[in-house]
């Protein structure tokens, strides 16, 4: 079984339907596609002499040629390394040397980091250089077998100690997901679209399968980055649109000074995730775009497919008497029920079931959960117990099976939809000789969901600023996990054991926004 089949299936039902758009140029219909994404794993198999299982990485911003290389990497039987473009280059390095990757695809943006005067034995294909455009000339290349618990897709997460871990997911599980997506999540008509806005290196990429197997459009913008003129241009162009979304983005469409003119406009839905959405914030959202709405809750390690709170459930406020009014707004507050190939558990620090109402951590287990971390079996079996995948969130279901988040035990920031490890910046950090210590804490944002905010202590004798702080982290770090504000003190609170107690820090900050 090969995920990549799913275009092959397409194709054969409408060959001439458009499939990948730059803006509102058409880049390739399904024909067209999968010649290209056929010539691709032709290149990848006997050009460069890939073998199957082999990894590529993929360091792109937002294409229509991060599609046809990603269908291309699976069509050829290997897996693909899809990484953050806004990492830094040591995160980068890091990445690549743990994959073991075999080749490296980028855009015109990186070249001065992958010189291919210092990419060793690993070949860097620039999508911008006529080597890739020659690439289409090569032959097509049968789709290959592979069995269904094959790597397809290694995700990198960041590093809660440190390092980011690679989360194995196969070709069963992106099925899985894939399927999901039409029982648990939404429809999709014939010649629809997904707009992709978000970056296709995390949830708007897995979104590519689902609708390369109904047929819809690839809709990638132009813009570098997040463009609400963009976004509102093309849901005027585009039939039937659909797309993936952190909440900052949502609140930014909410938020635009921007006409939106619903007769006009051809949006369908807005799937959002990756960060908290406050019931305030839903609620003006649909104020604005009316009831298209619909929440996932995933994790890298079960892409996309832990809960789904639905269309349905987003318009139930709209129906209900004041006396419900608490129920619906429960229910916004809510992640939502179990998507249908998973089973949710809530679980004490024993792995023991507790009882609705109860807060712990939460379990998962189903065809959606990874294999296990990439060259880690110890990471693996810490996080997969008895085939439950312990999540390190924790919350409560009710009665209805309706999934609250309470509190994320792993101290992860989320900003921007995108995962931040306190861990990772505070390495940064204490890299610095003028350091002596520092702890770095999230802070609610009503933008971003969450802030970066880091407590330092200066070695004696140092002199440090914001500004110099800032500059360090830049150097070390991708720029979005630096913090936005530094606070500069002379003990951090502790427990008896010598642990930081960051639930002091958070308390601070709401005693410093006081003042």
């Amino acid at each position: 079984m090969n995920i990549a089949m799913l275009l092959a299936q397409a194709t054969a039902r409408s060959p001439l339907s458009p499939a990948v758009f730059s803006a509102t140029d058409l880049y390739a219909n399904y024909q067209q596609l999968e010649q290209r994404v056929a010539s691709i794993a032709y290149y990848l198999r006997n050009d460069l002499s890939h073998q199957a299982g082999d990894r590529v990485a993929l360091i792109l911003k937002n294409c229509p040629q991060y599609i046809e290389i990603l269908l291309g990497t699976l069509h050829a039987g290997l897996a693909v390394v899809p990484i953050n473009a806004k990492l830094h280059k040591n995160e980068f390095d890091y990445i690549l040397a743990n994959a073991d990757v075999s080749s490296i695809f980028i855009s015109a943006q990186f070249a001065d980091t992958f010189p291919a005067s210092q990419a060793n034995s690993t070949p860097v294909i620039c999508i911008d250089s006529d080597r890739y455009q020659s690439i289409m000339a090569a032959p097509a290349l049968d789709l290959q077998e592979r069995a269904a618990n094959d790597l397809a897709w290694l995700f990198y997460t960041s590093g809660t100690t440190g390092q980011p871990k690679g989360a194995m997911i196969s070709h069963r599980n992106l099925l899985a997901m894939t399927m999901s997506y039409f029982s648990s999540v939404d429809q999709i008509d014939n010649g629809a679209s997904i707009l992709h806005a978000a970056p296709m290196s995390h949830g708007s990429g897995l979104y590519i399968f689902p609708h390369i197997a109904h047929g819809a459009r690839q809709v990638v913008c132009e813009q570098d980055g997040f463009d609400e003129q963009e976004i509102f241009t093309l849901l005027q162009y585009h039939p039937k649109v659909s797309l993936f979304a952190a909440p900052t983005m949502v609140h930014r469409l909410v938020n635009s000074s921007l006409s939106y003119d619903p007769a006009s406009s051809h949006l369908k839905t807005i799937i959002y995730g990756g960060g908290p959405m406050y019931v305030a914030d839903i609620k003006a959202a649909m104020a604005r775009f009316g009831n298209k709405f619909i929440q996932i809750y995933g994790q890298g390690e079960t892409p996309m497919t832990i809960t789904c709170l639905t269309r349905e459930d987003h318009g139930y406020h709209q129906h209900q008497t004041n006396k419900d009014s608490q129920q619906a707004d429960n229910i916004l507050a809510s992640v939502g029920t179990a998507q249908l190939p998973v089973q949710i558990k809530i679980a004490d620090t024993q792995g023991t079931k507790l009882s609705n109402g109860e807060i712990g951590e939460i379990l998962v287990k189903g065809d959606t959960v990874m294999l296990g971390y990439w060259a880690d079996p110890a990471a693996t079996n810490q996080s997969i117990v008895d085939g439950w995948l312990c999540t390190g969130d924790l919350g409560s279901l009710d009665q209805q099976g309706y999934l609250t988040l309470k509190d994320r035990s792993k101290d992860m920031i989320i900003s921007g939809g995108t995962n931040i490890y306190p861990r990772e910046v505070e390495e940064a950090l204490l890299l610095h000789p003028q350091i002596d210590a520092c702890a770095v804490v999230g802070k609610p944002d009503p933008e971003w969901g969450e802030s970066v905010i880091a407590f330092v202590i200066v070695a004696a004798g140092g002199t440090l600023s914001s500004e110099i702080c800032d500059a360090w982290c830049i150097a070390h770090i991708a720029r979005f996990k630096r913090p936005k504000n530094y606070h500069f003190v002379q003990t951090l609170p502790k427990n008896n054991y010598g642990k930081v107690l960051k639930t002091a820090l958070r308390e601070r900050l709401l005693t410093l926004e006081k003042l």
